[in-house]
């Protein structure tokens, strides 16, 4: 258990697959990913972003569905393709001015893990790698 001053947080960060959508994704007939996005998840992103969070997505995928998606919810920073995400986190605080220990990232996965190891506050979900969960 991490002793973590939740008052600090400025910013939230999430990865998307496995994180804000299933872990398995079904594939259209061209082999794109169908994402399932949960509702309520999306009432919680849009209302710490009109509480004045800074709420960020960073995914190694490639979707107009998810960008738009979440573009509607009032998330304005969007990291899409990210190969090496902890490029994109750095791009994020040079533009917000939000310090790594002001930032929560939610990954499930090992692209998440450099990420993970710079930020104030890392979680993840029940199901995540082991190497993450640990």
């Amino acid at each position: 258990m991490i002793d973590y001053n939740l008052n600090q947080i400025k910013a939230l960060v999430f990865d998307v697959d496995g994180v804000l959508s299933e872990n398995t994704i079904p594939m259209d007939a061209e082999g794109q990913p169908l994402r399932t996005l949960n509702v309520k998840d999306g009432y919680a992103i849009q209302l710490a972003v009109k509480r004045g969070l800074v709420v960020a997505i960073i995914s190694g995928g490639r979707s107009t569905m998810v960008e738009k998606r979440y573009a509607y919810l009032g998330v304005s920073h969007i990291y899409m393709g990210a190969s090496i995400k902890i490029n994109n986190l750095e791009d994020l605080m040079q533009k917000t001015g939000i310090r790594p220990e002001e930032i929560m990232y939610m990954g499930d996965d090992i692209p998440d893990y450099e990420v993970m190891q710079e930020v104030g506050l890392p979680v993840c979900p029940a199901d995540a790698a082991p190497e993450i969960k640990a």
